[in-house]
């Protein structure tokens, strides 16, 4: 089976060795923020919706005459592969997913990074002190080129075997489908020869996994298997030449796609190009009105998106914690501004409850 290297001590490792990685236009990698702003690395899932979420959260400042509170800004998880994250930080190596940032969360200060964004819940790995603030709801599912040779749905069961390398036609599938080789696909830092695939998965690759009961837990070291699977490094994009094969089948945010498609969130490299998402066990993760399904979005395909703070932080009372509660918080911006609903509907994801958007919890 698979098995790869998702826990945060093993990024810790990685990251030490690398530091001894409609209105106003949304924001991509911003100008250098001053030392007390609000910034943020990690998971690219939702750097789209932090680059809006950016421009309006200032933007709802400067018009009630805020000209003193901590602005709030968000470092994508592609591009240069140094950052300066903040006025007077030391550069750093540019986080490229959930675990590298909440890596970087841990290992600078506040002078550094605020908040990590994270695409998946806290691990018994994850440091004690830091705290899981619940902001939205996305799902993952497997999305192919539309014309193709995938069918419209597929099994978690059959998914297993694919990606395991167990079914590598789609006869085996269905003696109806076209007689002809399925490329799997998974994204992430990874390389694969003949003796298995080996590196770090992409957030939406390992939930996949995960959720289809490719395994109990995201605990292993390594992954062990097979040589049909092929890969690219960059997840939750169509562009990739490997993913224009009429047989490809790859692991998708279904927010992500449902933002790049419907709501016209893309950038260079971040667009799904010609795949469409499909349905799994039977359940379409897509609705008539063009969002994530609310059934899909209560799947076991469904996962909660979080920003992870240093509890220490969040707890103060000075002017730092103050300003983490007023956009992560209960009763912060995000959980609680209806531009900022508007937007995470518009980037394909769904809200949580009053109750639940801006909760917090531990590893």
């Amino acid at each position: 089976m698979l098995r790869f290297a998702a826990g945060a001590a093993s990024a810790l490792a990685l990251a030490s060795a690398l530091a001894l990685t409609v209105t106003t236009p949304a924001l991509a990698d911003p100008p250098l923020p001053a030392a007390t702003d609000i910034v943020g690395v990690g998971s690219g899932t939702t750097e789209m919706l932090f680059n809006r979420f950016s421009t309006d959260y200032n933007a709802s400042l400067a018009a009630a005459g805020d000209t003193t509170s901590p602005r709030l800004y968000s470092w994508d998880s592609t591009g240069s592969n140094e950052i300066t994250t903040k006025a007077g930080a030391t550069p750093i190596v540019r986080p490229i997913r959930t675990d590298p940032g909440i890596v970087a969360l841990n290992a600078y200060t506040s002078s550094t990074v605020d908040f990590a964004r994270s695409s998946r819940g806290p691990r018994t790995d994850d440091p004690s002190t830091d705290l899981f603030v619940a902001m939205a709801k996305d799902s993952v599912s497997w999305a192919a080129p539309a014309g193709g040779n995938a069918p419209a749905n597929l099994t978690a069961a059959q998914l297993r075997d694919v990606f395991t390398c167990v079914k590598t036609n789609w006869r085996q599938i269905d003696p109806a489908l076209p007689d002809a080789a399925i490329v799997p696909v998974l994204a992430g830092t990874l390389t694969v020869s003949r003796s298995g695939v080996a590196g770090l998965p992409s957030d939406s690759s390992a939930f996949f996994l995960t959720a289809i009961g490719y395994q109990s837990a995201v605990t292993a070291d390594n992954w062990t298997d097979h040589s049909c699977v092929r890969t690219v490094v960059r997840g939750d994009q169509g562009t990739d030449p490997v993913l224009h094969d009429p047989n490809a089948i790859v692991p998708y945010s279904v927010g992500r796609y449902v933002g790049q498609v419907h709501g016209g969130h893309t950038g260079p490299g971040d667009e799904a190009g010609a795949l469409t998402v499909r349905g799994l066990d039977g359940i379409a993760p897509v609705d008539q009105y063009q969002q994530m399904s609310a059934q899909f979005g209560n799947s076991a395909y469904a996962r909660v998106l979080y920003n992870v703070v240093r509890e220490a932080e969040w707890n103060s009372t000075d002017a730092h914690g103050r300003a983490l509660r007023a956009v992560f918080g209960a009763g912060g911006w995000i959980c609680r501004n209806a531009t900022a609903t508007a937007a995470i509907r518009s980037h394909g994801f769904r809200s949580i409850p009053a109750g639940f958007c801006g909760s917090t919890v531990h590893s």
